[in-house]
């Protein structure tokens, strides 16, 4: 009887489980320090450049990358568009604390309301979003995508609501993070631009007005691509075996490199020029 054993067995017998769910598990983990520490710095941005022009008393200076900003004779609008930016820092703050366990098992009275303002918060965006998009702005594949995002960030509010409600927390739990990667949208297309940008030291294929094939692509894949992942992510936690979750972490982990890279050119290139 033969000793030989074929190599990618002798591959299976190391990957244990124990080892494989900690790889995935600390893949989850490196993801979420990454994301904490550049919607820390994406926060940051938004009370330097929106709340130093508002103390300042210049409100054009909100004008320094809106194409449809602060616009005279637009009362009403303009209040939208502060608000909308008032939220954006809330919804930020907010959600990384929603989604840091040490907080929810800690303070659980704490995490219910601040899940309340978050959701609350979530809605109120995105309708605001949704009518100074199609007020302020042409028809074309950015503002399909920030309808898109929008739509999408209602109706998994919704099903959040439902299901915490409902009692089936971890099913909520599910929905909440998925709300979180649609809330962050508008992060994301952030950090695949300027990433881009720092990968090709140039605005290759971006268009004047974010209007170039490669932005049409960045503005879909911000809101879509993060969940997609999740999704893959979650049917492998569910149900693949050892070598399916070792094969996840490791692109996860790959994936968060990635991001980590695309937040250091953003802040170099974006962020921290106009905080300075």
């Amino acid at each position: 009887m033969s000793d030989y054993a074929p190599p990618h067995a002798f591959a299976r017998s190391l990957i244990t489980e124990p080892l494989a769910d900690r790889i995935l598990h600390g893949s989850v983990v490196f993801w979420f320090l990454v994301v904490v520490a550049g919607q820390l710095i994406f926060a940051a941005y938004i009370a330097a450049l929106y709340g130093g022009a508002t103390v300042s008393g210049d409100m054009q200076g909100w004008n320094q990358l809106m194409r449809h900003g602060i616009i005279d004779g637009d009362p009403t609008g303009n209040a939208m568009i502060v608000i909308h930016v008032t939220l954006a820092f809330t919804i930020t703050l907010g959600g990384l604390a929603q989604l840091t366990p040490q907080i929810r098992n800690r303070w659980p009275t704490f995490h219910r309301y601040n899940g309340r303002v978050y959701l609350l918060t979530a809605v109120v965006i995105s309708l605001v979003g949704l009518i100074l998009t199609w007020t302020r702005s042409g028809v074309g594949a950015g503002e399909m995508a920030t309808s898109l995002n929008g739509v999408l960030i209602l109706a998994v509010a919704a099903f959040t609501v439902y299901y915490a409600v409902t009692r089936q927390i971890a099913t909520h739990q599910r929905w909440a993070v998925r709300l979180f990667l649609f809330v962050s949208g508008v992060w994301f297309l952030r950090l695949m631009v300027f990433g881009w940008i720092g990968l090709h030291q140039a605005p290759l294929w971006l268009g004047d007005n974010l209007d170039g094939p490669a932005a049409v692509v960045f503005n879909f894949a911000a809101t879509l691509l993060p969940v997609a992942i999740y999704e893959v992510y979650l049917r492998v936690e569910d149900k693949a075996g050892p070598t399916g979750r070792l094969v996840m972490g490791l692109a996860l982990s790959a994936l968060t490199l990635v991001m980590a890279a695309a937040i250091g050119m953003t802040t170099l290139i974006l962020w921290w020029p106009l905080m300075s």
